[in-house]
């Protein structure tokens, strides 16, 4: 049986958007109003997308099985009206994410989960690039990592010593 064509993108998928600029903290909190609304629209259309992909998938997968049709009529069923309007939407969806996180990279910080709002500043501590760290529902940028350690790897921001 041919694979559905549909997808919306998961958080191992994230296209990482490139940062232009390196923000102190004072900085990358100034710019959190309008990097919140891009967030919180990219975490809507995101949940959107996810809907609109598990409903595709659940009624081909589902018509597929109970009518047990060759490839042939997984394609037809893939192009009921009904599915044909879901992809659309899907497609739309798709193309909103990406101008989301072209304005993200445009503001100068990445996008890196699409299901929590997270999002990245390139800063400096002690000499050397690092993360200030920031999710959808923190009002202001408290934490900050490595590079390399992630999530898991944050710190709080009283621990920062800025320097360019």
């Amino acid at each position: 049986m041919a694979a559905p064509k549909f997808s919306a993108p998961d958080s191992d998928s994230v296209r990482s958007s490139r940062p232009k600029r390196r923000f102190t903290l004072s900085e990358a909190n100034r710019s959190l109003p309008l990097v919140k609304r891009i967030v919180g629209d990219i975490v809507k259309t995101h949940a959107l997308a996810m809907k609109l992909q598990h409903e595709l998938e659940r009624q081909v997968t589902g018509a597929a099985a109970s009518k047990q049709t060759g490839q042939a009529g997984v394609a037809a069923l893939q192009q009921t009206p009904q599915n044909v309007t879901m992809q659309e939407q899907l497609d739309a969806c798709m193309t909103k994410l990406e101008d989301f996180v072209d304005e993200l990279s445009e503001i100068g910080c990445e996008l890196k989960d699409y299901q929590m709002g997270l999002i990245d500043f390139v800063g400096r501590h002690e000499g050397r690039d690092v993360y200030l760290c920031w999710k959808l529902g923190e009002e202001s940028i408290t934490h900050w990592h490595e590079l390399d350690s992630g999530f898991a790897g944050r710190q709080p921001v009283s621990k920062l010593k800025e320097s360019k």
